[in-house]
């Protein structure tokens, strides 16, 4: 099956090992993926702080990219990226008949990572291996928003080596919500502070997530805890597949 792949700018930009990785396992599962040199940001800042207007070009080279009839199957690494997409763009084509019609049939063909895997592929064991205690956070726009909830706990479950340890109130927000976090960093961080010590109260030794953004956000807290003598012990922060693609 030849997918298109959707990595997300902080995955393109920042943490390209996030990348690698889903790739190594959607090849291992048989997939052909593929990434447009078209594709750009999908502009979630831009529409989370309301310039609506100026994000329409961006919003409109992505569906552009992404729209050809060559790729049946686009496959998402960043739920909060694709809820833009397949959320956001339909409101903001609303007076663009063209492209409203268009963003709706991308829409049909979009899935995130692991729902890919375990509904689309129907493989709920990709022969990973990892051993360690892992917990996960259900991060707030694929569980919430995109409606995601079991297909990561059902990749983590069938890792060999794997002990999954669920953390006390597992779906909050780690506080990063986009810009809400620069526009309210005091309370952006007792929030992250407060998903932290939920982290940290599990034992565990990895915190893994599906979304890049909320994993930056609790790696830089968790490392300021441990500047500050909060925290005694190293917390490995992992993206879902990363550990999918480990033989650990």
């Amino acid at each position: 099956m030849k997918v298109a792949f959707f990595p997300g700018c902080m995955v393109d930009m920042i943490y390209p090992e996030v990348g690698i990785a889903a790739v190594n396992v959607l090849e291992r599962l048989g997939c052909e993926v593929e990434m447009p040199e078209e594709q750009v940001c999908c502009a979630q800042g831009l529409i989370n702080s309301g310039y609506t207007k100026e994000m329409i070009p961006a919003a409109k080279m992505i569906v552009d990219a992404y729209e050809t009839s060559e790729y049946q199957t686009i496959v998402s690494l960043t739920g909060s990226c694709m809820n833009a997409i397949v959320n956001d763009y339909p409101v903001l084509f609303k007076d663009d008949p063209v492209y409203l019609r268009r963003t709706a049939l991308l829409k049909e063909r979009f899935f995130e990572f692991t729902d890919f895997i375990v509904n689309v592929l129907g493989k709920e064991d990709v022969g990973a291996s990892f051993h360690d205690t892992v917990t996960y956070h259900k991060s707030c726009h694929m569980t919430r928003l995109l409606g995601i909830k079991e297909p990561p706990l059902k990749l983590l479950e069938n890792v060999d080596g794997l002990e999954y340890i669920e953390m006390a109130h597992a779906d909050r927000c780690c506080g990063f919500g986009g810009t809400f976090s620069f526009k309210q960093p005091v309370i952006a961080g007792e929030i992250v502070y407060e998903k932290c010590q939920t982290i940290i109260d599990t034992g565990a030794n990895v915190i893994c997530g599906a979304d890049v953004p909320c994993l930056l956000n609790i790696k830089g807290a968790l490392g300021r805890m441990k500047a500050d003598g909060r925290l005694d012990r190293d917390i490995r922060v992992m993206h879902i597949a990363q550990i999918l693609d480990s033989k650990e």
